[in-house]
């Protein structure tokens, strides 16, 4: 008899389903998973040794493109070990902001995520449902920064501006691709401030995550697909450094926003929803919960900042640049102005870690400072990292379709885990 040997396969990367550059190598007994061996390092760009070479606030930028999906989440985590490391706290109001876009960025993650994991799974439906209501809340964020995607909108000690007054509109094409009709219909919500347009969003979207359940939950084929695949034990899940809805999804209630507040988590009431499984199914279901949660959340942000304005950065020239027009009329202001924009500011020496709860899990910063204008040592600790890990054991056994549902339920975004 010919001996029969493993094969050996590369998944990836070029793999619609490998989600950006990963090169997994599996070890294959016919269509068996023997051994999955994920390859990292064909997207890295030095993104702590460049933050290490660059003044404080010229790095926030580098925080959004890590995970190009939970971008001002990413940019919190920084920011708050800033603020940490300067003494400073973001007044009130920029500390409701930050909540309100947190949420708002969670959706976005939940929706890319349920988009793709679904596409890959062979339902192509909700890909094109989620990306219209994120088509909304890119809305928000350009809104508030001017930009789409990577909005550098959170400064250590608040947030760049206050929200607009006024929402961008949909303007008629000189080709209309639109009747008239139709164009009213789309500007509808878009009449008052941004906090009326999110309001607007709020009161929408609960209906519209019945629409995905309907599309997903109760689905055989779904269910075929994800029940019993990639099941994680808690203990399990401890021990291999899982966080967010991976560690949610096996049964264990951990949620830094209600275990470690900050921002304005301590004054909203939300649940963190648990699986029991831990499996594909269980995690799909603690995100659907979670878009909920965060809708929920986003709600009670709307309703505070409506009755409490005031400022959003701290009253500080060393830390926040003066408003333009003081900047253009007072030689102080300018100075300081420039000082901040060319030199930066220096922190006092000493070393910290602070942390979100990202969309994907545990974002942290670990700085340290030697005094200077730049950290001399920025280490990002990504979620994605150790679910990567994981692949392998949570592989094993099962069939090489059962490795995309695998990948889709990690939700991994290789900007944080090959920076």
């Amino acid at each position: 008899m010919p001996e029969i040997r493993n094969f050996t396969l590369n998944f990836g990367p070029q793999h619609p389903s490998a989600h950006g550059v990963l090169r997994l190598v599996l070890e294959l007994d016919g269509e068996v998973i023997e051994r999955a061996d994920p390859h990292i390092g064909l997207l890295h760009r030095g993104t702590e040794k460049l933050a290490e070479t660059k003044p404080y606030n010229q790095s926030i930028g580098y925080m959004d493109r890590l995970d190009y999906v939970t971008m001002m989440c990413s940019e919190h985590g920084y920011v708050r070990a800033i603020e940490k490391l300067l003494g400073i706290e973001a007044p009130e109001r920029a500390q409701y902001i930050r909540t309100l876009f947190d949420e708002i960025t969670r959706i976005l993650n939940h929706l890319m995520w349920l988009g793709a994991h679904a596409l890959d799974i062979g339902a192509m439906s909700v890909f094109l449902y989620c990306f219209r209501e994120r088509e909304d809340l890119m809305d928000c964020y350009e809104a508030v920064s001017g930009a789409r995607l990577h909005a550098t909108y959170y400064r250590p000690g608040g947030v760049y501006r206050d929200l607009p007054g006024v929402m961008p509109q949909y303007q008629t094409s000189a080709t209309p691709w639109h009747s008239a009709k139709e164009m009213t219909a789309r500007n509808a919500a878009r009449q008052g401030s941004l906090l009326d347009f999110i309001a607007d969003f709020t009161e929408r979207f609960p209906a519209l995550v019945d629409e995905y359940e309907t599309l997903l939950t109760d689905n055989r084929i779904w269910k075929q697909r994800t029940v019993g695949i990639g099941v994680v034990s808690p203990e399990r899940a401890l021990q291999l450094g899982f966080t967010g809805p991976m560690l949610r999804g096996s049964g264990i209630e951990w949620d830094l926003r209600k275990k470690q507040p900050y921002a304005a988590y301590s004054k909203v009431d939300f649940d963190i929803p648990v699986g029991v499984n831990g499996d594909c199914y269980d995690r799909y279901l603690v995100r659907m919960e979670e878009m909920r949660q965060s809708n929920y959340i986003m709600r009670q942000c709307v309703e505070w900042l409506r009755h409490h304005p005031g400022p959003v950065a701290v009253d500080d020239r060393k830390v926040m640049p003066p408003s333009r027009l003081a900047m253009k009329e007072d030689m102080e202001a300018l100075i300081h102005h420039f000082k901040l924009f060319t030199e930066g500011y220096g922190t006092p020496a000493g070393e910290v870690y602070a942390a979100v709860e990202a969309p994907k899990g545990e974002f942290g910063c670990y700085i340290i400072s030697d005094g200077a204008n730049k950290p001399y040592r920025l280490k990002v600790r990504a979620p994605g990292f150790p679910h990567l890990a994981a692949l392998d054991e949570m592989s094993r056994g099962h069939m090489l379709a059962d490795v995309v549902a695998i990948i889709g339920t990690l939700d991994i975004v290789f900007g944080e885990i090959d920076r």
